[in-house]
Formats: C-alpha cells, structure tokens, sequence
C-alpha cells in the first residue's frame, strides 16, 4: 500500500467499502483505514459448533436494492426469516401467544394501536427527508421524548408498551432516550412502522446463506492491499492543498477524506484545524444503541414443532426479542437480543452469567427442553473498542440544532455511515447508499 492516494476513507464497513468501491470504479486512488483487525463493522461473523452465524446485522429487507446487489454480485442467496406459527409476548409478567404483527390485547389497547400506527405515519409523511430539522413541527417535536409523547397520547397499559417496543428492538434504545422528531425521521426512512417491526416484506424479511459478513469481507477482497487493518485514525490535518492522517502504522495523505466511521469513534479523531462547532456539537451527541446478540444453538428446532414460530417481544426481560435462525441442514439456532437498558445491566456480567440468564427465558418460553442448548456465543456491543451498537441516536434537542451537519463537508472531509443516510437509517443498506453518496460528492470535487 502507498501512502497516498486521491481519497482517504476511515472505516472498513459497508458504508467505507462502498466507497471506496465506487471511487476505484471512478479511476480514483483509494485507501481505507480500519482501526479494528478484521472489516465489516457492525456486521461480525461467527462459529458455534457447525453453525456459522452473524453476530452484528444480519437481515434484509425488501426494497434494499443496494445490498441485494451486492450479494448477488457475489453469487451470495437469501432465505426468508421463517414466521410460521405463535408468536410471544411476554408483558407486565404475562407470557401470551399471537399471530401476525399486534398481539392479543385488550380492545382499547387494540384501538390505540392501530390509531397510534396510523398517526405515526401521517406525521413522519410530514418531516422532510435529509432536512427533517425544517419540518413544520420541527421545533415541537424534538423538545421531547418518545416517551413524553407516549405518556401524553397513549392512556392504556399494553398500548404504550407496544409504542416503546419498536425504539428498543430496532435501535437498541429506550423512548426516554431519543427525540420524538428523530424518532418520525426513522420511521420514515423506514418507510412505516410495519416496515421496522415485521419479517414479511419488512426489515427482518430475509437473512443471506452463509451470514451477512461475508458480505463486506468480499468487498474487503476485491480491494485488496487497498484496505489496512488495524490502523486507527488518530489525528486528521486539512489544508487547502489537501488532508493528512496519522495512525500507529504510519502516515498517509490524499486530496479529501472520507470518515465512514461510527459517530462515537469519529469524535475521538483529533482535527486539525478544529472542526465547526455543529458537527463537533453533533458528533458529542450521538450515543450508540446499547444491545448484546446472542446465539444459542440446539440440535433440532423443537420449537417448531411444538407450533411456537420461534419469535418472542417482551417489555421487561433479559431477552427483548428472540427469532428463529433453524436452517435446512445442521444445527437450529435461536437468535436473540439482550437490548437498552438491560444491555447495560448485562454487559457487567461475565458470559457465563449471562448464558444462564439467557437460558431460563428460552426455557420459560419454549419449555424445558430449551434448557439444553449444544453451544452458545454472544457479542456485547457496548465493549467493543471503535463500534458500540447498530445505530446511534438523538436525544431532544440535538436534530434542530445540530442535524444540519449530519452530511455537510468540512472543508474536505466528507461524511459517511448509516446515521447520515437519508432512506433506511440504520440498516445495512443505509450505510451502502451513504458510501455512494459521500463518493458522488468527492467525485465531483475531484473533477472540479
């Protein structure tokens, strides 16, 4: 690898590899910087026994064109997220079966539901898209919390748990801790509350033979020496002839920078000269989700046969959600999600002690023979050195204020990630659309 080139770009997930796979594409010269040893970032494969899984995202949705391109550039086939069957929701110490997206609860509670869904996506219809700090309501909306506006609009029990449900599962937060505005912003990214909590035609519709990772690290190889590992960004210098980056494995230099990274891990890069007071505002309030995976394995899906579709919500457990991952052939696997707070109640526990907590809510869900797994493996999020959870989010306040430097170049560097993506914040396929972006941008002030 030289130590130049036309574009520099910090972070070897999918937003930064689509990048720099499209400035390549370009005739541009590339390097990319990843501070961990391995690429792919909030993606992370896995091996437990004979099941080889993701630890990090793992599913896709329909319409997330990006990424169905991706794989199928790599021969790399899908299989549905399997959903045949009772679905359970554990809530207020209660454990109920369902079908479909709306568990069984009270009558009003069910009104609420459905005029609470139908209200969210007439008022997400209202925030622009890339600008949702001018939304007429802007100013209202990101002066409290989901949970404030839950509390003020909602008036039954099963209602307002419904309505934290889908913040924790999808974004590893709770409603206390994220603006109603940034909230509507991802629901319309989204493209609807159906699209954030369902598997059919929905974020969770479908899951990549052989794990998402895989994914990543055959864009990782098809740049070859382009990409170092292991080389963290330490300080970044622009000046109107260019951009310098120091890391522990050398220096390097390029006409514009590209920062892929997580906004956390981005904020701990030192700037020289310093950075406009809106994005280093911003980048100081965007926290991570707090979320650990969890993989257990069993021996058959014996859930499946007892007619349970493998899928589980709770409001206050251990485990926030649980889905089936049983395959054709090898072992079946139940994957699931230890989330927000309780995420950060677990993440002080050793793996051992969480196992045992992850193992009586399976048996308490499915029975006793959930109490037997053949493996087990987990990912807490919040101690990894540079990626802390899938996506990070906005406390009330920040969107009006700050939002506006979300893509706004400084100078020249550029900004990528799936935080920055305009069309499916927080998924996989937001980052890839941000990476073509950020690269669009360079390219053209390359060219000028």
């Amino acid at each position: 690898m030289t130590d130049n080139a036309d574009v520099i770009v910090v972070g070897a997930g999918v937003a930064g590899l689509k990048a720099a796979q499209e400035l390549v594409d370009a005739g541009r010269t590339v390097i990319v910087l990843e501070a961990n040893d391995r690429v792919g970032g909030r993606t992370k494969r896995t091996q437990v026994g004979d099941y080889v899984g993701d630890l990090g995202g793992q599913w896709v949705g329909k319409g997330q064109d990006v990424l169905l391109a991706e794989a199928k550039r790599f021969g790399i086939t899908t299989y549905e997220q399997y959903q045949t069957g009772k679905n359970l929701l554990q809530m207020f110490g209660k454990l109920v079966s369902y079908t479909g997206n709306v568990p069984r609860v009270s009558p009003l509670a069910l009104i609420e539901i459905a005029l609470l869904q139908r209200r969210w996506e007439r008022e997400m219809k209202t925030v622009p898209a890339g600008a949702p700090w001018t939304a007429s309501r802007a100013e209202e909306w990101d002066a409290i919390t989901l949970e404030s506006w839950i509390v003020k609009n909602i008036r039954t029990k099963a209602a307002r748990e419904f309505a934290r449900l889908p913040v924790r599962s999808a974004l590893a937060a709770e409603a206390r801790e994220v603006s109603y505005l940034w909230f509507l912003d991802v629901l319309r990214a989204a493209g609807g509350l159906d699209y954030l909590i369902s598997a059919k035609d929905g974020g969770q519709d479908a899951k990549f033979k052989g794990g998402m990772q895989q994914i990543p690290q055959r864009m990782a190889d098809a740049l070859g020496d382009r990409v170092m590992l292991e080389a963290p960004v330490e300080k970044i210098v622009q000046d109107s002839n260019g951009v310098r980056v120091v890391t522990p494995k050398g220096e390097f230099s390029a006409r514009f920078i590209i920062v892929a990274a997580p906004p956390a891990a981005a904020a701990r890069i030192h700037y020289e000269p310093h950075l406009p007071a809106s994005r280093d505002g911003l980048q100081q309030r965007l926290p991570s989700g707090a979320i650990t995976k969890v993989i257990v394995t069993y021996s058959t899906a014996f859930w499946r046969a007892a007619g349970w579709s493998g899928q589980v919500a709770t409001d206050h457990d251990t485990l926030g959600v649980v889905l089936d991952d049983a395959r054709d052939t090898g072992p079946a696997a139940l994957l699931c999600f230890i989330e927000g707070r309780r995420a950060v109640e677990m993440s002080a526990l050793s793996k051992e002690e969480r196992k045992q907590k992850v193992i009586a809510s399976l048996t308490r869900f499915f029975g006793p023979e959930a109490a037997y797994p053949l493996g087990y493996e987990d990912n807490d999020w919040l101690t990894e050195p540079y990626i802390h959870g899938y996506v990070s989010h906005m406390a009330p306040g920040t969107m009006t204020r700050y939002g506006h430097a979300l893509r706004e170049p400084c100078g020249r560097i550029h900004w990528a990630g799936t935080e920055t993506a305009t069309e499916f914040l927080g998924y996989i396929e937001g980052g890839l659309r941000s990476g073509i972006r950020a690269a669009r941008e360079v390219a053209v002030r390359h060219n000028a």
